[in-house]
């Protein structure tokens, strides 16, 4: 990188941990299309924010991309139908994080597109690289309207992220394509394969937020990305950087300081010091939604880990189950003990299968008892390990106490909404404390005010 480039970060962060990335299970693995299932649950709250609400009825017929749920909040994002289908009567399923939702179940009827046509509508065909006329405000509706929300498993509306703020402009993008979470794939297939959307929706994504800068910031394990985001950004002013494998890079407060050398103050937000993150796959949506209109309705989800008989990165419709993904990848091993949706740091273990996949669904990574040590709990021995991991400067061994004693005026002290839950400090407790799932309970059960 010269020394004039937009990414003038020293390619690291602050602590944070090196676990192995077992990304080879499914790292060469081509993206493949799920056949569709024969029934879609949809849920209405996928997303950071408010529910949308039902706008469908029991037997209407509803088209590909036609809109099922509508946002009714400024934090919210609509959903939209994966398919050709019938309504079928609205139900509550449990999401693996716990959250109970309401649904809209589809059952797809008539002609439907599979395999590589349905590829080529998602992520193919020509994708400019300069002529995007957009109003910085149409792009923001485009993208409001097409359902859009990070997918990277934070799941907060896109165009939210787009809302001008005179007080605190925006100066940088940066594209997020770290992927640092152990196992999963699905970001790098899409790197690999389909750069060309990519590219596009970061231009678009700089003109909806009036930054002038653009990077996209790749973890140095994956330099055949790094090669092919270098080829398809050729012709424009965007930069590639290369960045050290460090988890958890892919954290806005880890990515920021790493690639800009800027520090996110606790509890505040990228748009404190005039950046935007967006990641890789939310990039590629809205370049579709803006130059062809089309919602948010697939995404890519690796199915990995070494339980599963043949791990793949799969493009799916949202909705689909966890089950339908599995049972295509082959079913589990018979020594498979734990599933996981997502990666084993930030990951939920899923109770049941059939719960739906959402537009944040990254990956399923199914592990296998030699794979899981299941140590005993002990006592905090007061080593400091978890303090010394945490990216973001945090006690977290405070914090866990405070919330396993629902002590919130000491949680408060030591900012327990700050939390990233990336999951370090559990990874090094010596005493095995489930430090992440106090941390989550404790976000839950503390008062507002």
């Amino acid at each position: 990188m010269s020394a004039g480039g937009v990414a003038t970060g020293t390619g690291s962060f602050a602590r944070g941990v090196h676990p192995n990335d077992y990304k080879h299970f499914a790292a060469e693995a081509a993206i493949e299309v799920l056949p569709t299932p024969p029934e879609l649950n949809i849920a209405l709250s996928q997303h950071t924010g408010a529910p949308c609400e039902a706008v469908v009825k029991m037997k209407q017929e509803v088209a590909f991309g036609e809109v099922l749920g509508s946002a009714k909040g400024f934090v919210s994002a609509s959903v939209h139908s994966p398919v050709n289908g019938i309504v079928r009567k609205l139900t509550v399923t449990t999401l693996p994080n716990g959250r109970h939702v309401r649904v809209i179940r589809v059952k797809p009827e008539g002609e439907n597109l599979e395999g590589q046509a349905l590829l080529d509508e998602v992520l193919g065909g020509e994708w400019p690289k300069s002529g995007l006329n957009q109003s910085h405000e149409e792009i923001a509706k485009a993208a409001g309207e097409a359902g859009l929300v990070g997918m990277g498993g934070a799941a907060f509306p896109t165009h939210v992220k787009f809302a001008r703020n005179e007080k605190k402009p925006i100066d940088t993008l940066l594209l997020n394509g770290c992927e640092c979470e152990p196992y999963l794939t699905s970001d790098y297939r899409l790197m690999l394969e389909y750069p060309g959307p990519i590219v596009t929706g970061a231009l678009l994504a700089a003109k909806a937020c009036g930054a002038g800068k653009i990077a996209i910031i790749v973890e140095d394990n994956k330099p055949a990305a790094v090669e092919k985001l270098r080829a398809a950004v050729e012709g424009t002013a965007i930069e590639v950087k290369a960045v050290h494998t460090k988890y958890p890079m892919g954290g806005e407060k880890s990515l920021i300081p790493a690639a800009l050398g800027r520090e996110v103050p606790t509890g505040g937000l990228p748009l404190d010091v005039g950046v935007v993150v967006m990641n890789v796959g939310t990039a590629s949506a809205l370049a579709r939604a803006v130059l062809r209109g089309k919602p948010l309705t697939h995404r890519i989800v690796c199915v990995t880990g070494s339980g599963i008989v043949k791990p793949k990165n799969l493009l799916v419709p949202v909705g689909a189950s966890y089950r339908s993904l599995i049972e295509f990848c082959g079913g589990l091993k018979p020594d498979a003990v734990r599933v996981i949706a997502g990666g084993p740091m930030m990951g939920f273990t899923l109770a049941q299968q059939d719960a739906p996949v959402t537009k944040g669904t990254s990956g399923i990574t199914v592990l296998t008892k030699a794979d899981v040590k299941q140590a005993e709990v002990t006592s905090c021995v007061r080593c400091g390990r978890c303090v010394d991991v945490c990216p973001l400067h945090l006690v977290p061994s405070k914090m866990a106490m405070a919330a396993k004693y629902r002590d919130w005026d000491l949680a408060k002290r030591y900012f327990l909404p700050a939390c990233c839950e990336c999951g370090c400090c559990a990874y090094v407790c010596p005493a095995a404390i489930p430090l992440v799932q106090l941390m989550r309970l404790g976000k839950v059960l503390m008062p507002r005010k």
